[in-house]
């Protein structure tokens, strides 16, 4: 490790130090984060801390960057001990963690069980709770801005973590025929298999043909600023059809672009990023945010 654990501990006691009005976790402030790689210019700590603050918290939220601090992923477990032993409330928890984090958890909720990966650790009376608030995200942010769509059939590209818990929303929305469709068609097996269980019949692999489908969703990195593209030929779209994307950064993406042009309906993935953080900032305070400002918080962020 380039980072022995007691240098660590110094710089995870830091994240709260040194600004005004907040106080690190042992002294009674909230403090959390968001663990995971190439964080830097995420827009969650903003959110959180500018409605702590709206709500008259001492509120601090610092980035756990392993690129930046030279970790390897095996530290994941000495991290969340540090964190958890110097009094902070929770964690964010993002890529290339969410499935690995489970096994560090104490306490998974059920839907993170099911889902197999969870983005929000609570720490609470010497327990670790995983809780999965994507799934939660896009499924509010769905229902708020697709009200009608059709649900018979929806493609989905992307069988990881944020997949695992976007295709769980998508069962509980009551998608009929969830097609799931991954570069590595054994990871898509294993999706689909998750889900047996609770959908059975409901849920399978497909090739990515879209044509029929009424709805298609990407939850894969493609489309991203250092990704860029879209993950289908977008020539296959029809104006009948709906679609969603998970990538926030740019807000429209590639794809989002193309389809609208088509004449699709889209779902940019801001409102989940936003309906995420809504979840786990009332999983960490046990305060109700306010959606609107915490919107507001996330484009003031950008």
């Amino acid at each position: 490790m380039s980072v022995e654990l007691g240098t660590l501990r110094e710089r995870l006691a830091g994240l709260a130090d040194g600004r005004p009005g907040r106080r690190t976790g042992r002294d009674g402030g909230l403090v959390v984060g968001l663990v995971g790689r190439g964080i830097q210019a995420s827009r969650t700590p903003s959110m959180h801390e500018s409605e702590g603050a709206r709500l008259g918290l001492h509120y601090a939220y610092g980035l756990i960057d392993f690129d930046a601090l030279g970790l390897p992923d095996e530290a994941l477990g000495e991290v969340l001990a540090a964190v958890q032993d110097l009094g902070f409330r929770g964690l964010n928890v993002t890529h290339p963690f969410k499935r690995r984090v489970l096994a560090h958890v104490s306490q998974p909720s059920p839907e993170t069980v099911v889902i197999g990966a969870a983005n929000t650790v609570v720490f609470r009376d010497g327990q670790s709770l995983g809780f999965n608030t994507d799934g939660w995200g896009f499924a509010r942010s769905f229902e708020e801005t697709m009200q009608g769509a059709p649900l018979r059939q929806v493609v989905q590209f992307g069988a990881g973590g944020a997949g695992a818990a976007v295709a769980h929303a998508l069962i509980e929305l009551g998608v009929e025929d969830l097609v799931i469709v991954d570069l590595d068609r054994a990871a898509a097996a294993a999706l689909a298999g998750r889900f047996a269980a609770i959908a059975p019949g409901r849920v399978r692999v497909g090739s990515g043909d879209v044509r029929g489908a009424d709805g298609i969703v990407n939850t894969t990195p493609i489309g991203m600023a250092k990704y860029p593209g879209t993950p289908l030929d977008t020539a296959a779209l029809t104006p009948a059809q709906w679609v969603a994307d998970i990538v926030y950064f740019p807000a429209e993406t590639e794809l989002l672009r193309n389809a609208r042009a088509i004449g699709c309906r889209v779902l940019p993935g801001t409102g989940m990023a936003i309906y995420q953080a809504v979840r786990a900032f009332e999983l960490f305070t046990g305060l109700a945010p306010d959606p609107v400002a915490m919107t507001g918080h996330f484009e003031a962020a950008a």
